[in-house]
């Protein structure tokens, strides 16, 4: 990866595109520390840190920190992944756009990203909407005298146009920039998170050796949750290395799996066109291990975590007396029924999401009407039915793949104490796909830059 960098730095023009692109992530960077107007940082800030396990929690780990700290670029651009995930399964489901997005061509994939764009806004009127109404039913605004309709105005606007810019500062990137400008800036949010990282790991390892005798807790009076709290902030100094070391093996075991694919071999069968003969080649078709990417985890876990996300906003707790109590604690998300069911939940969208990208049966008509065949199985259904077979035993493992990462954290943190880092397997596989994305794109552009022609 370093020598990739290393050459592409030696090209002008790639030269100029990784200085947009770091100029770009700069202005990110600053707009993600410019707070919006009439808003308790402080308060709020408290107040999301003890909604981890929520919605609000993978908002601010997609942000880089800057939902929590309320800034322009709060919303990050989750709203822009949103409305491409809405528009992209409307594809699918509504004829009209379908046909828009086969048959269109270039205007038809223009047609898609306006659609995309508009309904973006529309996404970050309403989650900033959401966000100012949750923040004015827990009083962490900052009005003064001022009307609260202006207040809100200001709030929702700042959300909308800041979500909006960073769409527009990505699509910038991908075509000025190197690499894929929306995939680049949630790099570089969740890289932005690294440092509070860092610092929780090392005020986990000061709590631990300023630690208070376990008699003192009786006499100052905490109770069981602030026993837990104040437990949690604890790290031990072995544990440090053992941290580090494991953030590196999985590091290395998803580059391997991101890597991966199963090829499925095609054989091109010789025909006469004219007086020239064509086909007779061999090819392959490459199916990815992890074919879906991160995807299934997002959308698992805005689901799985739809008890707590509603509780908070009824404001109870698994603390809380009564029938909220006892849900909440069933839910928890460190609660063996949560892992259970986010584990199934990763499996069906993991199935659901490789249904959606890939069709054996277009395939297979595809590869028919090019005078193409996987040797052993004949054009058709068959063919449709063995690669339909190959990607159903490549999707099983790649989901539980997904799972493993997912839920290895939360396990990790119920064993160890270490949930306080905010260490997660779905930022890991961001950051590593999208290194990967970019590294490939550059030698890709390297390639054409030093690609002579057939006249030389």
């Amino acid at each position: 990866m370093l020598e990739t960098v290393r050459n592409a730095w030696k090209v002008p023009e790639l030269r100029k595109k990784i200085y947009f692109t770091i100029f770009a992530l700069l202005i990110f960077r600053i707009g993600a520390v410019i707070p919006v107007p009439y808003i308790n940082k402080d308060a709020l800030g408290a107040y999301l840190n003890s909604m981890s396990g929520t919605i609000f929690g993978l908002i601010n780990a997609m942000s880089g920190n800057a939902f929590a700290m309320a800034t322009i670029f709060a919303l990050s651009i989750q709203p822009y992944i949103n409305s491409s995930i809405i528009i992209q399964l409307l594809t699918v489901a509504i004829p009209a756009l379908e046909r828009i997005a086969k048959e269109g061509g270039e205007e038809g994939k223009k047609k898609i990203a306006s659609i995309t764009r508009y309904t973006t806004v529309a996404i970050a009127l309403l989650q900033g909407f959401g966000y100012f109404t949750m923040m004015r039913s827990y009083n962490l605004l900052n009005t003064g005298d001022v009307p609260m309709i202006w207040v809100g105005l200001v709030i929702v606007l700042c959300f909308t146009a800041g979500s909006a810019f960073l769409m527009w500062l990505g699509e910038q990137i991908t075509e000025f920039g190197i690499g894929n400008g929306i995939s680049i800036i949630l790099f570089a949010g969740i890289v932005g998170r690294i440092p509070y990282a860092v610092a929780n790991m090392y005020n986990g390892v000061q709590s631990w050796l300023s630690r208070m005798p376990v008699e003192q807790y009786t006499e100052l009076g905490w109770g069981a949750q602030e026993i837990r709290s104040y437990e949690k902030t604890l790290l031990h100094p072995a544990m440090v290395p053992v941290i580090v070391l494991g953030a590196l093996a999985l590091v290395v075991f998803i580059v391997f799996i991101t890597n991966s694919e199963r090829r499925i071999p095609v054989q091109y069968a010789k025909r006469m066109v004219g007086r020239k003969m064509y086909g007779g080649q061999s090819s392959h078709i490459p199916l990815k291990v992890n074919m879906s990417g991160v995807m299934p985890i997002i959308f698992a876990q805005s689901i799985a975590s739809l008890p707590a996300t509603i509780g908070t906003f009824l404001g109870k707790t698994k603390d809380s007396e009564g029938f909220w109590g006892g849900f909440l604690t069933v839910f928890d998300s460190n609660a063996p029924l949560y892992i259970l069911i986010y584990f199934l939940l990763i499996l069906g969208f993991s199935y659901f999401y490789s249904a959606i990208q890939f069709n054996p049966v277009e395939i297979s008509n595809n590869l028919k009407k090019n005078g193409g065949f996987v040797p052993g199985f004949r054009p058709g259904k068959p063919t449709g039915d063995f690669i339909a077979k190959v990607l159903n035993k490549i999707t099983l493992f790649g989901a539980i793949f997904l799972s493993v990462i997912a839920i290895l954290p939360i396990v990790t943190g119920n064993l160890s104490g270490m949930s306080a880092l905010g260490i997660g397997g779905t930022s890991v596989i961001i950051v590593v796909g999208v290194a990967l994305e970019t590294v490939k794109n550059m030698e890709a552009q390297m390639m054409m830059r030093h690609y002579k022609g057939f006249l030389e």
